[in-house]
């Protein structure tokens, strides 16, 4: 009974640590990282992946990039360099409070936020 009674105590403990204060944040990255780690080491050592093959942002950087000039082009492709990159510009750029992309026109943020869509 006071195994089980410590062993409650410790478990209320622990979760009081990773819930309420910030004493555990970087052991749990730490550990978070080693995963992810130890994921790619196994990704790797299998050999093949699967790549899901999206045609549809290179399309659309294409049908973009046709009413661009050099300096908003090179805008475009700091956008769409990653997808997350394309889904913080959305956030920030796209919406009812967006801010204005000091680069892009507006005409051109307005439709670049318009195909994203």
């Amino acid at each position: 009974m006071r195994g089980w009674i410590i062993l409650g105590a410790g478990a209320g403990l622990l979760y009081y640590l990773a819930t309420e204060t910030n004493k555990l944040d970087e052991p749990m990255a730490q550990a978070d990282a080693l995963m992810q780690k130890a994921e790619r080491k196994l990704d790797s050592m299998t050999g093949t992946k699967i790549i899901k093959v999206d045609n549809h942002l290179s399309q659309l950087k294409a049908e973009i990039a046709n009413r661009l000039n050099k300096a908003e082009q090179a805008a475009l492709e700091d956008i769409f360099e990653s997808e997350q990159s394309v889904m913080a510009y959305k956030q920030q750029y796209c919406g009812d409070n967006a801010s204005r992309f000091t680069i892009l026109s507006r005409d051109n943020q307005l439709f670049i936020c318009d195909k994203l869509r």
